[in-house]
């Protein structure tokens, strides 16, 4: 098999964006019998997603639950706490793909735009910094 081990960093706060991205990685995973890893990235302070970390990871392992249901797969959750996300998230996802041992992360992205040029996008650092392949999906 190509793939054994398929990381898809999400933000739960916008997971109805990334439909396109979770159905080709359900489908790359379907096919190569590999297991997905969705990635979520939390600070330590209370936010809209939990009042802690601890709530936060269930509701990404509910996520990471919810599609293995949905589309017949292999599925886990890995939970980052980054003291501000924002900054940290780039790195963050570099390590967790190491961590995990992704062979492939797919990540869901959007039309390039001005910034862009000034400032790379989150998919476009895992693209020229992981050891992994990168599949970056426009939404």
């Amino acid at each position: 098999m190509m793939f054994d081990s398929i990381m898809v960093p999400v933000d739960l706060r916008h997971a109805s964006s990334l439909a396109k991205a979770l159905t080709i990685a359900a489908d790359l995973a379907k096919a190569q019998n590999a297991t997905v890893t969705y990635v979520g990235v939390t600070s330590p302070e209370p936010g809209e997603l939990g009042h802690n970390p601890g709530e936060y990871a269930r509701k990404l392992e509910e996520f990471a639950a919810a599609q293995a249901q949905t589309h017949g797969l292999k599925t886990t959750a890995h939970m980052i706490v980054a003291h501000d996300p924002a900054i940290d998230l780039d790195h963050k996802l570099s390590e967790a793909a190491e961590e995990i041992g992704a062979d492939l992360i797919i990540v869901a992205t959007h039309v390039p735009n001005v910034a862009d040029y000034i400032w790379s996008s989150h998919g476009g650092h895992l693209a020229n910094h992981a050891k992994a392949s990168v599949f970056l999906v426009r939404g």
